[in-house]
């Protein structure tokens, strides 16, 4: 059966993850492979920007190939709207683990909601990618 494909939204102007910068030169940058995250949390707000503009080849690049899905499903009732970091533990140039909480805050049919999570990035062959995460409830 094929996979129903849901149409991208248009890129926005400004950036979906949350940092003073327009999307283009932010993390549209990492989307298209002109730069490559520098921390776990740099990686965690690009893929947030991802699945607002519903990028999957970005997501399914950026996921560990241990944890990596098939396919990102896109929820075409669903609308990330903005990103809240919440703390961040290592994650930088010199480590190989780290962790970010965030809340991820969505529209599902137009009603408000949000996505608390502390998820785990490692570097994989020298990138930072997301592993796993704990959703808190």
């Amino acid at each position: 059966m094929a996979r129903r494909r849901t149409p991208a939204p248009t890129a926005p102007t400004d950036c979906p993850c949350g940092l003073p910068a327009r999307y283009a030169d932010c993390c549209g940058r990492l989307h298209r492979g002109e730069a490559t995250a520098g921390s776990a949390e740099q990686l965690m707000r690009s893929r947030f920007s991802a699945f607002a503009v519903r990028d999957e080849p970005y997501l399914l690049r950026s996921w560990h190939p241990d944890t990596r899905p098939a396919a990102v499903d896109f929820d075409p009732s669903l609308r990330w709207e903005r990103l809240e970091v919440l703390g961040s533990a290592e994650g930088g140039p010199f480590h190989t683990e780290g962790t970010v909480e965030f809340r991820a805050h969505y529209l599902d049919g137009g009603r408000a909601d949000a996505l608390h999570e502390r998820s785990r990035f490692v570097r994989h062959q020298g990138e930072w990618v997301y592993l796993d995460g704990d959703v808190n409830t």
